[in-house]
C-alpha cells in the first residue's frame, strides 16, 4: 500500500556494480537482480533439488542389482587334522516391484508437481525483487527532487535575510526582524542538509538492495511525467483483481499445492494395497575343505528367481492416520487459497484506494501551489517596496516549500499506485 514512499526494504544481490551502466534504469536493476540475487539464486537451487528427486523417483521403475560377497577364516586349534578352514560366498542379486499399489506412479506425480510449485516459487521471489526494486527506486526519485526544492529554499531565504540586513543597516527594520529571517535562513539550510542525508540514504538502499559494493556509486534514470499521466484514469478495479488472480503465481503454487494433497492422499491410501516383488540371483562359494578353488566354486554355483506377495493386514493404523493428516492437508490446502483470494482483494482494492487519493491530493496540490505562489510574489513584491512583514513573508515562504513537497510527494504516490496496479494486472512493471 502508499503510505510512505520512504521504505526500507532488504533483499540480497550480487556485490559488484555492472559496467553496463553508470546510469540504472528501473529494467537496469531488474535485470541485475535476476542474474545475481542470492535469494533469488537459492529459490532456483531448490528447484534443482526437486529436479534430482523428480529423477530418484523415476528411478524405482528400474530394477536393482548389487554383488555381494563374504570372506571367513576359522580356527580351530584343539581339532584332529586342519585346524584352519578359509570359506568365501560370492552372489549377484537382482530385484525389481512389480506392483506397490501405485506408489511409484503417484510418487512422480507429486515430485513433478513439487518441480513445478518450485519454479513458480522462484517467480514469486522474483515478482517481491521488482515491486521492492520499484518503492526503492519511486524514493530516489521524491528524495531527489526534495534536494532540489529544498535548494530553491535556501537561495529564497538567503536573499530575504541578506535584503533584511540592507534594511537593517539603512534602519528601516529592526534587528529582530532581520534576525527571524536570518532564522528562516538557517532553518532552509538545515532542512537541505537533512533531504540530502535521505538522498543519500535511499540510494544506500538501492545499493543494498542490489548488494554493491561501498566504493559502488548509484545514480538513477529520472522518468519524466506528464500531469495527463500521474491524472490518468484508472481502470476497473473488478477487472483488476480477476487479472490479479490469473497473473498471481504464488495462487497457481497454491493451487498445486492442493493438487497434490489429492495425490498425497492416493499414496496414503496404498498403504493398505499389496506388494508384488520379483528377485533374482546367482551365487557360488568356496571352503577350503571342499577342494581346489575353482572345484569348489563350480560345485557351489547356484541360480534362484522368486516371486513375493505381500499383503498388509494390521499396520497399527498407521494407513488410516497417513489417510487422515493427508485429507487434513487438502483442507489446509484449500483455506490457503481462500486466504489468497482475499489478500489479493485487499492488496488491489487498497492500491486502487490510495492511488485514486494520492491523485485527488496531486490536484488539489496543484491548486494550492498556485494559490501559495501568488501570495508568496505578492508578499515579496511588498518586502521588495519596503513594506516588510517578516511574519508574513516567513508564512509565505514556508507555505510555498511546503505546497511544493506537498505535490511532489502526491505525485511519487500516484504513480507508484498506478505501477502496482499494472503489476498486479500484467504481472510486469515498466517505467518510461
Amino acid at each position: 500500500m502508499i503510505r510512505t514512499l520512504l521504505i526500507t526494504t532488504a533483499l540480497a544481490a550480487a556485490t559488484c556494480m555492472p559496467a553496463y551502466a553508470e546510469i540504472w534504469s528501473y529494467e537496469d536493476c531488474v535485470e541485475y537482480a535476476r542474474a545475481h540475487n542470492i535469494t533469488l539464486r537459492k529459490s532456483r537451487l531448490s528447484e534443482e533439488t526437486s529436479a534430482a528427486t523428480l529423477d530418484e523417483a523415476k528411478g524405482q521403475w528400474q530394477p536393482s542389482l548389487d554383488f555381494s560377497t563374504s570372506h571367513n577364516l576359522s580356527n580351530y586349534p584343539w581339532a584332529e587334522g586342519k585346524k584352519n578352514t578359509y570359506n568365501s560366498s560370492y552372489g549377484l542379486n537382482a530385484g525389481w516391484t512389480v506392483w506397490n499399489g501405485g506408489q511409484r506412479e503417484n510418487n512422480i506425480k507429486r515430485d513433478k508437481l513439487q518441480l513445478e510449485i518450485d519454479r513458480l516459487n522462484t517467480d514469486d521471489v522474483m515478482r517481491s525483487i521488482e515491486t521492492d526494486l520499484l518503492q526503492v527506486y519511486m524514493n530516489i526519485l521524491y528524495a531527489k527532487e526534495s534536494v532540489g526544492i529544498c535548494q530553491e529554499a535556501v537561495k529564497l531565504s538567503h536573499a530575504q535575510a541578506e535584503r533584511a540586513r540592507q534594511l537593517m543597516e539603512s534602519g528601516r527594520i529592526s534587528r529582530v526582524d532581520y534576525a527571524q529571517l536570518q532564522s528562516q535562513y538557517e532553518q532552509d539550510k538545515y532542512a537541505l542538509v537533512s533531504a540530502e542525508g535521505t538522498y543519500d540514504t535511499r540510494r544506500m538502499e538501492l545499493k543494498k538492495l542490489l548488494e554493491l559494493g561501498i566504493d559502488a556509486d548509484v545514480e538513477i534514470e529520472e522518468p519524466k511525467w506528464t500531469d495527463e499521466e500521474i491524472l490518468a484514469a484508472l481502470p476497473s478495479m473488478t477487472e483488476s483483481y480477476k487479472l490479479a488472480l490469473q497473473t498471481d503465481v504464488k495462487l497457481q503454487g497454491l493451487d498445486l499445492e492442493k493438487e497434490g494433497t489429492a495425490i498425497d492422499i492416493a499414496i496414503a491410501k496404498s498403504g493398505k494395497l499389496p506388494t508384488i516383488s520379483l528377485n533374482a540371483g546367482v551365487g557360488t562359494g568356496y571352503t577350503s575343505s571342499n577342494g581346489g578353488f575353482g572345484t569348489a566354486l563350480k560345485r557351489s554355483f547356484g541360480e534362484n528367481i522368486g516371486l513375493t506377495l505381500s499383503v498388509p493386514i494390521a499396520d497399527n493404523r498407521k494407513t488410516k492416520s497417513a489417510v487422515a493428516r493427508a485429507k487434513i492437508r487438502e483442507i489446509d490446502a484449500q483455506l490457503d487459497i481462500e486466504q489468497r483470494h482475499t489478500e489479493l482483494s485487499q492488496l488491489v482494492e487498497n492500491w486502487f484506494i490510495d492511488t485514486r487519493s494520492a491523485q485527488s491530493r496531486f490536484s488539489a496540490a496543484q491548486t494550492q501551489l498556485e494559490a501559495t505562489t501568488l501570495s508568496y510574489d505578492l508578499t515579496d513584491e511588498r518586502a521588495k517596496l519596503g513594506y516588510l512583514n517578516t511574519v508574513e513573508l516567513m508564512t509565505a515562504h514556508n507555505d510555498l516549500i511546503n505546497a511544493r513537497l506537498s505535490l511532489l510527494q502526491s505525485k511519487y504516490m500516484a504513480m507508484l499506485g498506478q505501477k502496482m496496479i499494472q503489476f498486479y494486472r500484467e504481472a510486469k512493471i515498466t517505467l518510461p
